[in-house]
């Protein structure tokens, strides 16, 4: 695809929404600050016969569009927006790994299956610099190529695929079949629904993250750690439980740890921090928070962070900086219609059966899930099969109504 030229400013949030969402989809674009390029603000204003509307996105064909919504971006790349059909055998919320992997293994049994995303298919690892954890690519695959392989695999079993469109209710019928209520204002049944819409990472909210995440900020220490082997220093924000076990994780590659928290102690179990102040390599800043990521080349460069009780301000240049801040399980669409954990992960029992009939739920959303990518991959599958038993019982009890 032709490189996009999109005209914004940091400052303007639906800038952000559209750079997310051209970065979700994997769709290559120029940025100009039109706050810090006097020529780009000069151009959006020729565009505009004097307008100043941003985001203002320039197609390869010369379409303009002014502030679009995700909608009108979607229709515009030519993304499939709507579902074939009203009714389908299995719909599948999400389409990451775990929701990928149980379609491509629902094609296989015969199930007629569809996949909705709200955002573009692929999940987590689609946005992730490299992979060097999952099985079978010994030299480590970068997270977009895996994405891509994926979905392609998907297509080739013939399984329907719909991206940028959210699924807004889930709701069972009397006659035990699931409906969905999509973005779009379709409607959709299904037999059997799986979840599979993940978990998203905390982010910090400071400028320049954006842009460098997966070119030296990082929300997984297993996943990217190992890429920082050798490092003079490694960063890691957030003084919970996960920040300090990553933290120490992180120890085997570099020289020195610098761990941040914002609140004015460690929030971490003890046991943890007594493992973190035993190690010389080891720097924690309480009261402490990260105002700002600034790139070079492509990559961090520098994490400036300020003291909230004294002022004092610092810059550190550590080579990589690992976010721990939690996760937020994307289940808000629900609606309380399943139930879940304290924290919003969804229930379910040893079958991944949640606590409404034909509902499943499988990989990061899955309360107790590893909240890792080759577990998301078989929680899919294991989902499916469950899936699979669910509909034939169902078939067997509708047959056995029909001659009844």
């Amino acid at each position: 695809m032709e490189r996009l030229k999109v005209y914004g400013a940091p400052w303007c949030p639906d800038c952000r929404r559209a750079r997310r969402f051209l970065g979700e989809h994997w769709v290559p674009y120029d940025w100009t600050d039109i706050d810090e390029d006097p020529d780009g603000l000069q151009e959006v204003q020729r565009l505009q016969n004097g307008g100043r509307t941003i985001p203002a996105i320039v197609f390869g064909d010369g379409t303009i569009l002014l502030e679009p919504s995700n909608d009108e971006l979607a229709r515009k790349l030519g993304l499939t927006l709507e579902a074939e059909r009203q009714v389908y055998d299995l719909a599948i919320v999400g389409g990451g790994p775990a929701g990928l992997a149980a379609s491509m293994y629902a094609a296989r049994e015969g199930i007629d299956t569809i996949v909705v995303d709200r955002s573009a298919l692929g999940g987590q690892a689609s946005v992730t610099e490299k992979i060097d954890n999952y099985p079978g690519f010994p030299d480590g695959v970068g997270g977009a190529e895996l994405a891509d392989r994926f979905v392609a695999q998907a297509k080739r079993y013939g399984v329907e695929l719909l991206s940028a469109v959210a699924v807004e209710s889930v709701e069972a019928d009397a006659d035990k079949m699931v409906t969905l209520k999509l973005s779009n204002g379709q409607e959709m049944c299904a037999s059997a629904v799986i979840i599979a819409t993940g978990s998203t990472y905390r982010r910090l909210g400071v400028p320049g993250e954006e842009d460098l995440i997966g070119a030296g900020v990082h929300f997984c220490a297993t996943c990217d750690g190992p890429f920082y082997k050798g490092a003079r220093e490694l960063l890691v924000i957030g003084g919970g439980n996960s920040g300090l076990e990553e933290g120490l994780f992180l120890a085997q590659f570099a020289d020195r740890i610098r761990i941040v928290q914002r609140g004015p102690e460690l929030t971490a179990s003890q046991l943890l921090q007594d493992k973190v102040r035993e190690q010389s390599n080891f720097d924690v800043h309480t009261s402490t928070s990260v105002t700002e990521l600034i790139g070079a080349d492509g990559k961090l460069h520098e994490v400036r962070a300020r003291n909230d009780e004294t002022g004092e301000e610092y810059a550190w240049q550590p080579e990589g900086a690992f976010v721990f801040i939690g996760l937020d399980p994307n289940t808000g669409f629900l609606n309380n219609a399943l139930k879940l954990d304290r924290w919003g992960f969804i229930l379910t029992d040893d079958r991944f059966q949640t606590s409404l009939p034909g509902v499943f739920a499988a990989g990061d959303v899955r309360a107790d899930s590893t909240k890792q990518l080759g577990s998301a991959v078989g929680d899919g599958i294991a989902a499916l099969l469950q899936v699979r038993a669910y509909l034939r019982r169902r078939h067997e009890m509708r047959k056995v109504a029909v001659n009844a």
